[in-house]
């Protein structure tokens, strides 16, 4: 670029800065900067122009600019944040302050950014990270949405309909699952707007070319755009659907083997690498514990594994189970925090436990929540009690704990982001963990 055209000036709201086409160039050309200026960040006006007049906030302008003078983002006491973004957003600069306020995730550096106390009464039932940073939090048949800034959207009612499962399609679509309410015909599942809690299509069920009521469970996706479901119907729906994402359509239905239990389903998840979606359905729930594997390019079970007919105690009851591509196997955990390992390879091996948490036995609290799994860039993640375990290496060895006393046990928990959103039983409270930004060299 021209040295000559490379100092810019800003009259913004009365106060003139005067800074560097180089600086402006780190906003981007997604930014109201990078319109400016041509393909080589020259500026597109007259040269005769030598002062740019923007009628908004000076000093969020002042902050905004520093951040892209030195990648870092100091916020004055008497600036309010929620402005501040307000600003972000008119200048295309929110990515920037996003990445400056919080860093890429790495759970061994997570720092517990603040506590959110929630609208609705009672304990919650899920929730799920959106892909933003933001996060939604089923309360019953209330679902709260917000935005990575945590400003609540309104809220999504289905009517008294218990919400069982919800997933982010993407930053301004939510799919939730509900249970079928007899005699009304209503259930399943359902595309909201994140925004504005507005039903956008229902997911239907055919059966025999009937279009079926039905209760929907837990939910997954995979990268070509599509849903996965579990379901219950009154006849004989019961088994794992398959939608389009786009269009809502049904395009496929996997229907639960005898002896099996697919409908029921507590965990969904697909598998990339194998094109094949993992199904658990897991104690207590039913008596019995059941993980599977379907192909539904052959309608196969190609995978699976029951603890029927075993000896079962507490300490081999399996709470939750995740599958892990790289090294072919499966995970589980017990209610005191033991890992076991399934091996993908040999079909209905058994669990090899190891025990990493016997200190926790006689210490459960009044009212404990079961153990969730979460695996997330090579590091595992295990709820217990009132605080989340990190796992890392090829051993999972225990490196961090995640921990804060208020709210009681953790009954839920969620990755995405770069953010992880723990949400408390006893209280109507979640928390939200960020990883610091890298400093600045």
């Amino acid at each position: 670029m021209g040295i000559q055209k490379d100092r810019v000036k800003f009259n913004v709201g009365g106060r003139i800065f005067e800074t560097t086409a180089t600086t402006l160039a780190n906003a981007g050309r997604n930014s109201l900067f990078g319109a400016m200026f041509d393909d080589e960040w020259n500026l597109n006006s007259d040269a005769t122009i030598i002062e740019h007049f923007i009628d908004r906030n000076p000093n969020c302008f002042s902050v905004l600019l520093d951040l892209l003078r030195t990648g870092e983002l100091y916020l004055p006491q008497n600036l309010p944040e929620k402005l501040l973004y307000r600003e972000a957003l008119f200048y295309g600069l929110l990515d920037h302050v996003r990445s400056a306020k919080w860093g890429p995730f790495d759970g061994n550096r997570l720092r517990l950014a603040r506590s959110v106390t929630g609208q609705a009464p009672g304990d919650g039932t899920a929730i799920r990270a959106g892909p933003d940073g933001g996060c939604c939090v089923a309360h019953g048949s209330m679902v709260h949405v917000y935005d990575w800034m945590m400003e609540e959207h309104p809220p999504i009612n289905l009517d008294y309909q218990r919400v069982n499962d919800a997933g982010w399609i993407d930053s301004e679509n939510i799919v939730l699952s509900a249970c079928e309410r007899l005699g009304k015909g209503d259930g399943g599942m359902g595309l909201f707007s994140a925004s504005t809690g507005e039903l956008r299509y229902k997911f239907n069920v055919k059966h025999e070319n009937q279009v079926k009521s039905y209760t929907a469970g837990a939910l997954s996706f995979s990268s070509d755009y599509k849903l996965f479901s579990s379901c219950k119907g009154r006849s004989n729906e019961y088994g794992i659907g398959v939608w389009d994402q786009v269009t809502g359509k049904q395009i496929d239905f996997f229907y639960e083997p005898p002896g099996w239990s697919l409908g029921d389903a507590d965990k969904l998840q697909w598998l990339h690498g194998t094109n094949c979606l993992l199904v658990a359905t897991l104690f207590p729930r039913k008596d019995n514990c059941y993980i599977s594997l379907l192909d539904f390019r052959d309608k196969s079970m190609v995978w699976s594994w029951s603890d029927i007919g075993a000896p079962i105690t507490d300490e081999r009851r399996v709470r939750d189970a995740i599958a892990m591509e790289e090294t072919s196997s499966i995970c589980v955990v017990n209610e005191y925090e033991d890992l076991g390992f399934m091996d993908l390879r040999r079909n209905a091996g058994s669990v090899r436990w190891s025990s990493r948490s016997r200190l926790m036995k006689g210490k459960m609290p009044d009212e404990p929540c079961y153990p969730k799994l979460a695996l997330h860039d090579g590091q595992l993640f295990s709820s217990m009690n009132d605080c989340i375990s990190v796992f890392c290496g090829p051993d999972w060895v225990l490196t961090s704990r995640l921990r804060r006393s208020y709210g009681g046990s953790i009954c839920d928990f969620s990755i995405g982001g770069d953010r992880l959103f723990a949400l408390h039983s006893e209280e109507n409270v979640f928390d939200i963990w960020e990883t610091s930004p890298p400093p600045i060299i």
